[in-house]
């Protein structure tokens, strides 16, 4: 880098915060509000997933306001957490199908603390242009850009419009991460961050992520903090059906139960995701019978059959969408969200405690 400056610490930009910074991710539907809200008030972060379509942000904003003024007098929070101009949550936008002119009316009308930035089609060109006019739209907002390999690093790291954050997401994450491209988050973080080292920016790990034992390696790796995803599927908060959510608590071994394929994708009618990215997800009977040769008419007919058929359309015998990571096998119960973020922090904590020879 040209110059070297220490990435500010994030606590600063987010006062309630309690570490490790737990940070739920931005799952496309299923992160709503209320999970956002959630994560936050246990002293994480947590994002808004991008909606069905574009104008759907600024709802589910405007019901995350409404949830936090709503709050009973009664309700512990974390210091500074309703003092806070800005909303205390994150929002999520998928560059590729999104619309700026809607997610800069938004992030202006509404003051999120943050957006997440993911899966442009033109690349560092096309993150420039969101991250300005997001901050141009709601100056002060935090800019966070995911990543997969160790040049989008470097390239956000050199670019006119640099992140605060890099969210360094593993190959093991479940939704869409790199598809060909992309390596486990144990061998990626490090080498991210030599590259980038004196930017300035902040780097948080994402991917196979789903306990203390996770988070405590994360740190180890020097990380910010941890983006989950997977693991937040299975809180009470999740706008998730309650089939999918089941098939994330009974899913076990990740490395053989999920695989990256863009057929879920493609029976759901969603085409045009950048050539780049496959999302991973936990395999059924499309998938089975993909393999066995099965046309697409065939299998897109059984598909949307399943679809009508309830919470049985997902599980092993189902065969709807079950996007999840490689760590699904970590995921056990139903928790709240906030109970969640606690034990997990717990977890991690002790787990440092004893390395440190404190335990």
């Amino acid at each position: 880098m040209a110059s070297s400056r220490a990435a500010p610490r994030l606590v600063d930009t987010f006062p309630w915060v309690t570490s490790p910074f737990i940070v739920g991710a931005p799952m496309r539907v299923m992160s709503g509000p209320h999970l956002a809200l959630a994560v936050s008030k246990a002293g994480g972060l947590g994002f808004i997933g991008p909606g069905a379509k574009p104008e759907d942000t600024a709802t589910d904003l405007t019901t995350a306001r409404d949830l936090l003024s709503n709050l009973p007098t009664t309700t512990t929070l974390p210091p500074s957490f309703k003092s806070e101009k800005r909303l205390p949550v994150g929002v999520g936008f998928q560059l590729w199908n999104g619309d700026l002119n809607i997610a800069a009316k938004a992030v202006q009308q509404h003051s999120p603390c943050a957006a997440w930035l993911f899966a442009p089609r033109r690349g560092q060109e096309e993150l420039d242009e969101w991250a300005s006019r997001l901050r141009e739209a709601s100056p002060g907002i935090h800019i966070w850009i995911q990543i997969g390999t160790v040049q989008e690093g470097i390239e956000a790291a050199k670019s006119s419009n640099p992140p605060d954050v890099l969210v360094v997401q593993g190959a093991e994450a479940g939704g869409h991460g790199r598809a060909t491209d992309g390596s486990g988050i144990m061998t990626l973080f490090p080498e991210v961050a030599d590259q980038v080292r004196g930017s300035g920016i902040s780097l948080i790990a994402a991917g196979g992520i789903a306990d203390g034992r996770g988070i405590a390696a994360a740190l180890a790796l020097r990380a910010k903090g941890v983006a989950m995803g997977t693991r937040f599927l299975a809180s009470t908060e999740a706008r998730i059906s309650k089939g999918y959510q089941q098939e994330v608590v009974r899913a076990s071994d990740g490395a053989h139960s999920t695989t990256k394929t863009m057929l879920y994708n493609h029976l759901r009618g969603t085409f045009g995701w950048p050539e780049q990215y496959s999302p991973r997800g936990i395999i059924n009977k499309s998938w089975h019978d993909q393999q066995a040769g099965v046309g697409f008419e065939k299998l897109k007919q059984r598909h949307d059959e399943a679809a009508q058929s309830g919470d049985s359309g997902w599980g092993p015998e189902g065969r709807l969408a079950t996007y999840a990571g490689a760590a699904v096998g970590l995921v056990h119960s139903v928790e709240d969200a906030g109970v969640l973020v606690e034990r997990l922090r717990s977890e991690a904590t002790g787990i440092i405690r004893e390395l440190n020879g404190q335990a």
